[in-house]
């Protein structure tokens, strides 16, 4: 067995492209392999900023032969079909034989193919995934034709221990009217700076070794263990800690073959500037890191990550890297002077400038609607009314500030600044910064109740606007972000257990959008805006008609909350099965449902009585659509014949009453143990009564019963919906 080791060097590879290239790499040559039918025990990828390597353990040296026998025409067809079997297969008349079949005498072909030296196999199938390399963007240089994510400099190919004879070709045209193409070799180069010498290698263990000799760490693991750990050394020595930034530290990775972790200082002068600021200039724009002092605050001191060993110990880089973060930090202070001289409301009118959506109106028309129903639904988490509309009026305005047109990132929290700054309330200020929160699955929950009033008005007003302009999602595109916001929404309502009607807020973010598709412009319609008016409509199960993007909107949530809750181990069925019942938009009480529901069908009594629910409902469904004929309807007391009927009966009026009156006071779990008490008078009845039986009268009678089995577990949910 053979070890095939390929390293692509090249420029800077972007960071954010490291790890998919790998992956992408690994992947197209193992598929390669095995369509090759070239076996292999593992394969690792690794990447630097230079170099994409791949090491495939466990080859052999040679394909396996293949015996194949092929059928071809019948041995009487024409003389051109044969031809052409014969020629596919490379064989004569005389090697071919007949054979008789069950269709007649065919001819049959024993193919024996050698397999090809690995080492011979291999050129072409590296040049293949080469050629296939998906890059979210590549570049074309000189005049080649083939493109690449950037300039490649060298192929590192060693198979068994020396380099493959192969070339990938560029196309265009070199100096002297050749191709442009690198040859596979067995040399490759260190560190840009420290070692650029050319060496040989012989395999993984020999490449791995001398590429550390030479300063460079393939292994992204080990690099981001060095910056880590030097990191907090240097922290530690002067009584500081790093500020964990795991996405920060994962570029920082990609950014460097050989780490050195220094420390530099930031000038006091701007540690009035919010921290913030500081913290998202330095990472943004420079990739440093911020220090916190024991008191968890930040501290004037930055570390940087070189990618070069300095020999008066770091000083000049130090001292450059100061001097540039120094202009930059001049830039955010000056803009943090500047923008306090307005306060937030002199900016707000200025919204009307920023066009949010073409058919959606601008910034400032947003905020209006934001205002207004962050007014209206402020009962809902009781908030005040006032701050609320306060807040909403305002969240936006910091869009208008010079530091969030510079650190767009920033956006609310510098609002939540500047309305500290004039002198408004400190709810109002925190909801501005929270207004856009949950952004995501990890990102913490507004809790105050300005904070979530404001949040909910903001992300339904945007959904309900994308979605009466028919911009929802489609399979994996959501350009607006819509699946976020929704998320968003059930996050707001579940946490702070809100008991807010859903299709009734939909409803009113609707209207407000549809209230200014009929504004009009020198007395005609404004053609900017296509939305029109649109008639209510109903849906079987609810007690009053609704608009359609709402009956739209509360499909799709109900999607989206079957993916949330599914990283929570519930499954998706018992949601559906609680939404097909209709008149369920009380995303609390729903859920509250869902998991009486669940623990019920963890339960032997729940598992068993959902088998007995499908045997009942298909015996109905099967002798309705064979009778042509509804068996809903009240069973006739006076026809229970058996003692287990008349049980079954009985038993089912109680729990009928019992789930009825423990929907209405909300007590799902005694609705659950009502359903529960069906089970054994249902077991009994399956055990001794012949529904089918000769009495037509019994027969539609017992029918009956079972229909008003399926009707008494359908108040509970629509258990057609639940699998399993």
């Amino acid at each position: 067995m053979a070890e095939l080791l390929v390293e692509l060097l090249s420029e800077e590879i972007p960071a954010r492209m490291q790890a998919r290239a790998a992956a992408d790499f690994k992947r197209l040559v193992g598929a390669a392999l095995d369509k090759a039918q070239l076996s292999y025990e593992r394969a690792d990828a690794d990447v630097t900023p230079r170099r994409l390597i791949l090491v495939v353990d466990g080859l052999p040296v040679a394909q396996p032969d293949v015996s194949e026998e092929r059928r071809g025409p019948r041995a009487d067809a024409p003389e051109k079909a044969i031809a052409g079997f014969l020629k596919s297969a490379g064989l004569t008349r005389d090697q071919v034989e007949e054979r008789e079949t069950p269709k007649g005498t065919f001819l049959f072909a024993h193919i024996e193919k050698k397999g090809h030296a690995t080492r011979d196999v291999l050129p072409a199938l590296l040049e293949g995934v080469l050629s296939q390399m998906p890059w979210p963007k590549s570049m074309r240089w000189a005049n080649t034709t083939v493109s690449w994510v950037r300039p490649l400099h060298g192929i590192l190919a060693i198979f068994d221990g020396s380099a493959l004879d192969g070339t990938f070709s560029f196309g265009g045209q070199g100096g002297d009217g050749g191709n442009l193409a690198l040859s596979f070799a067995d040399n490759t180069r260190g560190h840009r700076f420290l070692a650029p010498g050319l060496f040989t290698v012989s395999d993984f263990a020999d490449y791995k070794a001398k590429l550390h000799e030479a300063k460079v760490m393939i292994d992204r693991d080990e690099r981001r263990s060095a910056i880590v750990e030097q990191a907090d050394r240097l922290a530690s020595a002067e009584g500081l800690t790093i500020r964990e930034d795991a996405g920060l530290l994962e570029e920082v990775v990609g950014l460097v073959e050989w780490p050195v972790v220094m420390i530099g200082r930031i000038d006091e002068a701007f540690m009035a500037v919010p921290p913030e600021v500081l913290i998202t200039a330095m990472r943004t724009h420079q990739k440093y890191f911020s220090l916190l002092d024991a008191s968890g605050a930040m501290a004037p001191r930055f570390v940087v990550v070189a990618n070069t060993e300095a020999s008066d110990g770091g000083k000049q880089v130090i001292a450059g890297n100061e001097r540039v973060l120094r202009a930059r930090l001049a830039d955010a202070k000056f803009f943090w002077d500047q923008d306090r001289n307005n306060t937030l409301e002199s900016r707000t009118p200025q919204l009307a400038e920023r066009i949010f959506h073409a058919k959606l109106g601008t910034d400032f028309e947003r905020v209006e609607r934001i205002a207004k129903l962050a007014r209206e639904w402020a009962k809902y988490s009781q908030a005040d009314p006032e701050k609320s509309e306060r807040a909403a009026h305002l969240c936006k305005a910091d869009l208008m500030t010079e530091m969030v047109g510079e650190l767009p990132e920033l956006q609310g929290l510098m609002g939540q600044y500047y309305a500290l700054n004039d002198g408004e309330d400190a709810e109002v200020a925190q909801a501005i910064a929270d207004h856009y929160s949950p952004l995501g699955p990890g990102d913490d929950c507004p809790s105050a109740p300005v904070s979530v009033t404001v949040a909910l008005a903001d992300k339904i007003d945007t959904l309900a606007g994308f979605f009466i302009i028919d911009q929802k999602p489609t399979g994996s595109k959501d350009p607006f972000a819509l699946r976020r916001a929704a998320l968003g929404v059930i996050r707001l309502i579940v946490e702070n257990g809100l008991r807010v009607p859903l299709l009734t807020l939909f409803d009113a973010a609707d209207k407000l959008h549809r209230e200014r598709a009929l504004v009009v412009k020198d007395g005609q319609p404004d053609s900017s805006i296509a939305i029109s008016g649109f008639a209510t409509h109903s849906r079987p199960g609810w007690d009053k008609p609704h608009e359609p993007a709402s009956w739209e909107l509360l499909d799709f949530f109900a999607d989206r909350l079957k993916a949330h809750l599914r990283e929570q181990g519930i499954r998706h069925d018992l949601i559906s099965a609680v939404f097909a019942l209709g008149g369920e938009d009380d995303l609390v009480r729903l859920l509250s449902r869902v998991s009486a529901l669940k623990d019920f069908l963890d339960t032997d009594d729940g598992a068993n009585l959902l088998s007995a629910y499908r045997r009942a409902s298909n015996i109905v469904r099967i002798e309705e659509k064979k009778d042509g004929t509804s068996y809903e309807g009240e069973t006739e007391e006076e026809l229970l014949s058996q003692h287990e009927e008349t049980e079954l009966y009985q038993t089912l009026g109680r729990a009928r009453q019992q789930i009825t009156e423990a929907l209405v006071d909300e007590r799902f779990g005694a609705a659950m143990a009502g359903l529960a008490g069906l089970r054994s008078p249902l077991d009994a009845f399956f055990d001794t009564v012949t529904v089918n039986c000769d009495n037509a009268q019994l027969r539609t009678n017992r029918l009956r019963l079972l229909s008003q089995i399926r009707s008494a577990l359908g108040g509970v949910a629509d258990f057609s919906h639940i699998e399993g």
